[in-house]
């Protein structure tokens, strides 16, 4: 038997499919086949593409309870979305899913983060946090998660909040607040935080929070808050500032009642919050081992649904799972783009599952020039605050940047590092020292054999790594997409 995974009705609509081993055949996106960005629909071609990997029959597995999600929305005073699987589906989508065995089966949304975080994990035992906006009404959920003699997950809740009481929707409040768009547009709050001052997480507390201890919100924050929240005139940079450092505050927490409650000194972490790497540095103070799936939000829970079918742990090798551009990995013509102009694209294989370019659908450029930053934020249309990723072989992480406590490494950009030569490498490091870092182990990927020559050829075993899109858009998926991106930006992208 195989199991199809899917997520979609509110954002970031996604499939994934595993086989009866627990390989992992397809992980996708449906915005990188409909370019609308963070499509919640699922795409019929997304489905078409990941049916070509499943063979024989299969269960469909859905990442959260309809029926639950609706109800609190019926008690938030919000207009519900549909109570049935099949209509949050859709009658075309099921179509296609012809194939599937029964009916498909729900699973609550907070145990398929769990799920996706787990069995995708190198350990047998794990504290496992979850931490987003909402699902049907979790926002903050620890677990106990373990496997049998049988090589069965099992999974014991220890504690939990429930809506409105979210650090997620609180991050969103602040996005917006700043005038960002929300579920969206957090990473840039986060990279803002590092221009401004902490005048303000004292306040954040004092005006949200009863209890600080055990995370109950005075406010509802779902909706966001007042223009003049805070002070009128505030900063911008401070606020992100202060909103960084309040939620750090509050993932402190959660993480020591982590520490007390759960038996293993392995963490396993999910939800979309676990994408704040700047608040990931402090997870080694509470936990000797983290593994943070490289997409621990919603679209990851299409893994996590189907990971709950399955039942045990799954065969992880690297996230890139979905769409497949054939061909030799670019090797030479890129080094030879980067010795001449300093940037070049990559649209080689199969597309990574998650939010973050790690060398399929990547901009890579030399990171050692002063002008690079600027011209590849120019390039993305980006503000020319916006730090970039360094992609570094795996050996050499620790001669140039300072991983934080317990973090040997950091494959799929998950926490943030002090680099040690910021004066040598000002592509890469942002305004308070810090980077991005994504190390490359010693495996046979394209990126690796990338940077192994570009390392033989200048002595630098880095690159600047930012995700090949367009403003706007979605990662390029297939070739057409990268001609696209080449043709409007005048880089090559090589495939």
């Amino acid at each position: 038997m195989n199991y199809i995974g899917i997520s979609c009705g509110f954002h970031d609509a996604a499939v994934s499919a595993i086989d009866e081993k627990g390989k992992i055949l397809f992980a996708g996106h449906s915005e990188r086949y409909s370019k609308d960005k963070h499509d919640k629909h699922l795409c019929t071609d997304l489905i078409k593409d990941a049916l070509k990997y499943v063979p024989g029959k299969y269960q469909v597995h859905y990442y959260e309870k309809p029926f639950l999600k609706a109800i609190r929305q019926l008690r938030a005073g919000q207009s519900p979305g549909p109570f049935s699987v099949e209509n949050n589906i859709g009658s075309t989508p099921l179509k296609l899913l012809k194939n599937k065995v029964g009916k498909v089966q729900t699973h609550p949304h907070h145990l398929a983060h769990a799920a996706a975080g787990f069995q995708t994990s190198p350990f047998r035992k794990a504290t496992v946090v979850v931490i987003d906006a909402i699902g049907e009404l979790d926002t903050i959920s620890i677990w106990d998660a373990t496997y049998d003699q049988q090589g069965k997950a099992h999974y014991k809740k220890l504690w939990g909040k429930k809506y409105p009481d979210s650090i997620g929707l609180m991050y969103s409040a602040m996005t917006k607040r700043v005038g960002l768009k929300p579920l969206d547009e957090e990473y840039i709050l986060m990279g803002m935080a590092a221009y401004g001052n902490d005048l303000y997480s004292d306040m954040l507390e004092e005006e949200l929070l009863h209890d600080p201890d055990n995370l109950n919100f005075k406010l509802n924050l779902h909706t966001g808050v007042h223009d003049d929240f805070l002070s009128a005139d505030a900063n911008y940079m401070d606020i992100a500032t202060s909103t960084q450092a309040f939620t750090e505050k509050l993932i402190k927490t959660v993480m020591q009642k982590a520490k007390d409650l759960g038996s293993s000194k392995h963490l396993v972490y999910s939800g979309g919050v676990a994408l704040n790497c700047l608040a990931n540095r402090l997870l080694g103070l509470y936990f000797d081992d983290v593994w943070i799936m490289p997409n621990p939000g919603d679209a990851g829970n299409s893994l996590g649904a189907a990971a709950l079918g399955y039942g045990n742990r799954l065969i992880w090798e690297d996230a890139f799972l979905g769409y497949k551009i054939h061909g030799e990995y670019p090797v030479e013509p890129v080094i030879q783009e980067l010795h001449e102009n300093k940037i070049a694209g990559v649209a080689n294989g199969r597309a990574e599952f998650g939010p973050r370019a790690l060398g399929n659908r990547s901009l890579l450029a030399d990171p050692r020039g002063p002008e690079i930053k600027d011209k590849v934020n120019e390039i993305k249309r980006r503000q020319k605050f916006r730090p970039f990723a360094p992609v570094i072989l795996e050996e050499y992480v620790n001669d140039y940047f300072d991983m934080p406590h317990h973090w040997k490494n950091s494959r799929y950009m998950q926490v943030i590092a002090h680099c040690k030569h910021p004066e040598k490498f000002p592509a890469i490091t942002h305004a308070d020292g810090s980077s991005r870092v994504q190390t490359v182990p010693k495996d046979d990927t394209g990126i690796r054999r990338l940077l192994e020559q570009w390392h033989r050829e200048t002595g630098c075993p880095m690159l600047l790594n930012t995700s090949l899109n367009i403003r706007g858009e979605p990662m390029v998926n297939n070739v057409e997409d990268a001609e696209r991106f080449e043709k409007l930006y005048g880089i090559k992208v090589f495939s």
